[in-house]
């Protein structure tokens, strides 16, 4: 179905929906593609005459809209501005950020007072600091007006929107509670040299040695561990290094949460660990370079890389590729990433993701942001947007995604999740049999076994980072830059010398200290002991 024709659909659709509310009194407009509380002004057939209200909404760029469309303006986009427009009298118009280095960007355009109506971010800090300096529109009465979905679905998230008592943004409730990151690494080259799935970091190491050794595929450009060298997450070294540091007590989990947690007792540990796999050539040599990670991404799906640790499942669309040029290849999950104490931990998402924001400049947009928000809320509506109008599902329950053909041809974007930006929590995500049949769903090239492993892999032992709905000042003011800096300090641990790995380190950590690090630290020691201790 082109997008002209989902058009006559949708206008068809409509006029059904007219014929059979003429026979109701009021400004009902509750519809099955809506939900029916959201008490906005904006909303009704009374609004009919007047003037739409504009609404602009951030959305990611990835680069892979489909052909001839863009990410502003696709058959998904349709559907929603039509739906919008018929059931609140609200035109909807996307504005593109790009993913990588998003936060930047909406930095940019809300220092500019040009961002869009509804901005978001994953980040708690910059949240905070665009609460403290007034930033943000208060949300609180539009909520309650215009939230009613929001409130009786995922209500008990907001509370981390909240600043001082006022909600100064909507929180995303995720879907599937997954871990940070997962690793995997090529079981078929294991099999070749005689070798099983490592379950530590010792039979890890044994691993990645004996595979650049006797390299068993055959391939010119070996790299046991493929990393890539993103300046806005810590995905590529986390897990590892934080085994090295091991189970701690609730208050540095706080303290040292998350991405600072190479700085708890051991983390050093740990980066001493990976410099010394980067000097034996078992690291990508020219990682910390590759900020795009477009060499990481072809050293996974031409074959080059024997093990990887990246987003949970963000892999297997690499893995796909390479399906195409190797049938035999067989990247499979594992967690080797043993603590002291002999235990593994799974860095967990919490069940909040995305703070989405209404800056000041739109105040007056806050009922119109909150409708758009309380009718995506409905988790009908939800799998409809992520999945397509025209999605199906399978016996179990679960969505059945486009093929990337069938998005091409229908002129869907590559990522529709991305607009799905308030509610992921379907009621399959809850069961391992019907999560399992959704990642199935949309990859025909790992079977059933596969998925069940990833899915205990995922499981094992997760944990969940304490939360507290408070930006600290020195997290408003210093905790960017921080940030920026602890990844770069990390990178630059990893891939020098031996032998300058010492005298580097304390060059480096003293910039962190003179950016904030420790002023943070303090100042969440301080907030856990007077507010949060037993």
């Amino acid at each position: 179905m082109k997008r002209s024709s989902l058009k006559l659909l949708s206008m068809l659709m409509m006029l059904v929906m007219f014929i059979a509310g003429c026979g109701t009194s009021g400004g009902d407009t509750s519809s099955d593609t809506g939900s029916s509380d959201t008490g906005s002004s904006t909303s009704g057939e009374s609004t009919k005459s007047e003037k739409p209200v504009e609404l602009s909404v951030m959305i990611w760029d990835r680069g892979n809209a489909a052909p001839g469309t863009t990410n502003e303006d696709n058959t998904l986009t349709d559907y929603i501005k039509e739906q919008m427009l018929e059931l609140y009298n609200i035109e909807v118009s996307y504005v593109t950020v790009p993913r990588s280095g998003s936060d930047d960007k909406v930095n940019v355009m809300m220092a500019g007072g040009n961002a869009p109506d509804i901005v978001f971010t994953y980040s708690q800090q910059l949240f905070g600091d665009y609460a403290a300096k007034g930033g943000l529109t208060d949300l609180t009465s539009a909520l309650e007006t215009n939230g009613g979905t929001i409130n009786e679905l995922i209500g008990d998230i907001q509370v981390m929107g909240k600043v001082d008592g006022a909600q100064y943004a909507i929180m995303k409730r995720r879907g599937y509670q997954s871990p940070r990151h997962v690793a995997y690494i090529r079981k078929d080259w294991l099999d070749a040299i005689g070798l099983d799935v490592p379950t530590n970091k010792v039979e890890l190491e044994d691993a990645l040695l004996a595979i650049k050794e006797q390299n068993p595929g055959n391939v010119d450009n070996l790299v046991p561990w493929a990393m890539g060298g993103s300046a806005d997450t810590e995905k590529f070294y986390l897990n590892f290094i934080g085994s090295y540091v091991g189970e701690i007590s609730g208050k540095d989990a706080y303290v040292y949460s998350e991405n600072f947690k190479i700085f708890a007792d051991g983390g050093l540990e740990g980066l001493k660990v990976m410099n010394r796999f980067y000097n034996e050539g078992l690291i990508s040599p020219d990682f910390a370079v590759d900020t795009t990670t477009d060499q990481y991404k072809q050293d996974v799906s031409v074959g080059n890389a024997a093990f990887v640790l990246d987003d949970a499942t963000r892999p297997i669309e690499l893995f796909q590729v390479l399906d195409t040029t190797d049938s035999e290849a067989n990247f499979v999950p594992v967690n080797p990433f043993d603590t002291p104490q002999g235990t593994v931990i799974n860095p967990t998402e919490p069940l909040y993701g995305m703070y989405i924001m209404v800056p000041k400049t739109s105040e007056e947009k806050a009922d119109a942001a909150l409708t758009y928000l309380n009718w995506m809320a409905d988790p009908e509506v939800a799998q409809i947007i992520e999945f397509s109008p025209e999605h199906t599902v399978n016996e179990a329950g679960v969505p059945v995604p486009l093929t990337e053909d069938e998005r091409n041809e229908k002129g869907y974007p590559g990522t529709m999740a991305d607009y799905n930006i308030i509610n992921q929590h379907f009621s399959y995500v809850e069961d391992k049999d019907a999560m399992v049949s959704s990642w199935m769903a949309w990859d025909e090239g790992r079977d059933q076994a596969w998925y069940e492993m990833l899915y205990d892999v995922q499981n094992e032992n997760m944990f969940v980072y304490p939360a507290v709905p408070v930006i600290l000042e020195s997290e408003a003011k210093y905790f960017s830059i921080v940030q920026d800096l602890a990844i770069e300090y990390v990178y630059k641990m990893i891939s020098c010398s031996a032998d300058e790995f010492d005298e580097l380190q304390k060059v480096e950590y003293a910039k962190l200290v003179d950016a904030g690090l420790e002023t943070i630290l303090e100042d969440r020691a301080a907030y856990w002991d007077a507010n949060l201790a037993e």
